[in-house]
């Protein structure tokens, strides 16, 4: 069967889950109805269903390629970047004044999970252009926006972000692309970039590229960064792409999957640019656009997922293998236990790591309406989580697709290969789920705990108020928010900076765990009070007996310190 857009699971999530109707009561929001909600979802889903899905085949078999300096894109992508265009879908959530709908980023980040399940290749454009929209809005001047923002939001232009050099990966500090003051206005930016998706494409008018680089005199390190806008072509007078600016695409990455997806080599050469925010202030505007990245790339990894597992279950439950263990079963292989385990895990993961990142950005919402600076620090905190926990469980779960395939998830012509190369690449890039699980451990523990233990006091009270219908669920999930209390306290007591990196990532997986659990809880209750079944509840009930347990030993290997990760030198590791 062809792909299908999770339109009702996001509805059920918005509407039973979240408590969106806080959210509409705010004056930002207040548009944002129920009705407004379902027709967003359900045009998104056809959208995808019907426009994205198709691509998704033909942009690995018929990769971007360069030929002559031009890019030239997957066949069908112009097409289907130019529907997601005319639907409005680029500036869902930007800001009204430059012809954005001012949408919660909670809308936005539903249908981006949908996209990326139907075409992950061709989604990443309209990505890098959101997150270089709300990069302007939040640093740019009046000039820049006024001229810019209506271009990349109606996706008449397209946008990137610059950051990574051959000599300076996860280290931006150490990049060394210069920019020099021009006098009048714009600065000559010279240096080279890789790693640049969607570097460049043959349907947009101009490419707009967001450059980390230095200016003279700035001092070493991340401090001595600013951030310069360089499009491909020069605006005119009027607006319009004028002359040709010194940036051009060296050479494509041949890449292991996201092959429609163009990786690129940039070079630019005192190429024309206009700083954007304050000298100096670069990685602080840069973030605001790996921020909005890193939840993005999170729901990749999660549509990626969707896509995985649709394509899984589709053939356990065509594919005929042995006798039925189980009487009065379909005859097929999802009759078989360790199947149905599989596609269950894939299943309960997809639910728990997609209400996650509908979280991380429903707390950005109520930030962005005024309800608080705890609402901020709570979508701070759950940007890494997001962002590690969705792209692992999208590479799980295509992982699992495959081998749900058999023989046959080995074969490229079944897709289910493809959907495990293109995801892979979404726990290295916008920050590596080891640098998530660092920050989070890190500068989103230096209140103390106090974002984490906020969480951790609500799934608790919410699990106490689950006792009567769901009394061993809510148990167990009490028990685990406890046990993660307690090993949250370690960590931020934890003077030595290294010893928490050393249990960065188990920490992380814990905590996505035990949310997980929770929000599964969450979605049992709201299933009860709406007499709508038990389906979900009997998810709950396989994610809560089978994969929540994982969160002891997960947290008992983030307490055991940094001491046996040296105790074997160099010499003894090549031995």
């Amino acid at each position: 069967m062809p792909y299908r857009a999770a339109v009702d699971d996001y509805r059920f999530l918005i509407e039973d889950v979240l408590d969106f109707a806080t959210l509409r009561s705010t004056d930002r929001f207040a548009e944002a109805s129920e009705d407004v909600t379902g027709a967003i979802l359900s045009e998104a889903g056809r959208l995808c269903d019907d426009v994205l899905a198709p691509l998704q085949r033909g942009g690995d078999l018929h990769p971007a390629k360069l030929e002559n300096g031009v890019v030239r894109t997957s066949p069908g992508f112009a097409e289907g970047f130019a529907a997601i265009a005319e639907g409005g879908w680029i500036g869902m959530s930007a800001d009204p004044e430059f012809g954005g709908m001012g949408l919660p980023m909670t809308l936005t980040s539903a249908v981006n999970e949908m996209m990326s399940g139907a075409c992950l290749s061709l989604q990443l454009a309209p990505l890098m252009s959101q997150g270089q929209i709300e990069a302007l809005e939040h640093h740019a001047s009046d000039a820049i926006k006024e001229l810019y923002l209506p271009k990349l939001i109606s996706g008449e232009w397209t946008g990137t972000m610059n950051l990574t050099e051959p000599q300076a990966g996860s280290d931006v500090g150490a990049l060394s692309s210069r920019a020099e003051d021009n006098g009048d206005g714009t600065y000559a930016v010279s240096g080279q970039k890789i790693y640049i998706s969607w570097g460049d494409n043959d349907f947009a008018g101009n490419v707009c590229h967001l450059v980390l680089a230095r200016l003279p005199g700035a001092p070493a390190g991340t401090k001595g960064i600013s951030l310069f806008l360089v499009p491909k072509f020069i605006p005119d007078e009027n607006g319009a792409p004028g002359q040709r600016n010194g940036v051009n695409v060296v050479s494509l990455e041949h890449k292991m999957g996201l092959h429609g997806s163009p990786t690129a080599v940039m070079q630019y050469d005192k190429a024309t640019g206009w700083l954007v925010g304050r000298e100096g202030g670069g990685m602080a505007a840069m973030f605001t656009m790996m921020n909005n990245a890193r939840l993005g790339v999170g729901e990749q990894g999660i549509g990626a997922a969707e896509g995985a597992y649709q394509l899984a279950l589709d053939y356990a439950l065509e594919r005929k293998q042995g006798r039925s263990p189980v009487e009065g079963g379909t005859g097929t292989i999802v009759d078989h236990a360790d199947v149905r385990r599989m596609l269950l895990s894939m299943k309960a993961d997809i639910f728990a790591s997609r209400a996650i990142a509908l979280s991380c950005a429903y707390a950005s919402d109520m930030a962005r309406a005024g309800q608080g600076d705890e609402w901020a620090a709570r979508a701070a905190f759950l940007t890494p989580i997001t962002k590690a926990f969705g792209t692992d469980v999208g590479i799980s779960v295509a992982e699992m697709g495959v081998q749900v395939h058999g023989g046959m998830g080995f074969i490229e012509e079944t897709g289910a290969a493809q959907f495990s190369r293109d995801v892979r690449v979404t726990a290295i890039y916008e920050g590596t789920n080891g640098i998530q699980a660092m920050d989070l451990v890190g500068r989103k523990m230096m209140d103390g705990g106090e974002a984490a233990n906020r969480l951790l006091d609500e799934i608790e009270a919410h699990a106490e108020s689950a006792r009567g219908p769901f009394p061993r669920m809510a148990d167990a999930v009490w028990q685990a928010s406890e046990t993660l209390r307690e090993a949250t306290e370690w960590m931020a007591a934890q003077k030595d900076m290294n010893a928490r990196f050393a249990g960065a990532v188990p920490y992380l997986r814990a905590f996505a765990r035990v949310m997980g659990g929770h929000l599964h809880l969450q979605a049992a209750m709201a299933e009860k009070a709406a007499g709508a079944g038990d389906a979900r509840a009997k998810l709950a009930r396989f994610y809560i007996q089978r994969l929540l347990p994982e969160h002891q030993g997960l947290l008992a290997h983030a307490q055991a310190g940094v001491e046996d990760l040296y105790a074997l030198d160099v010499e003894d590791l090549r031995s």
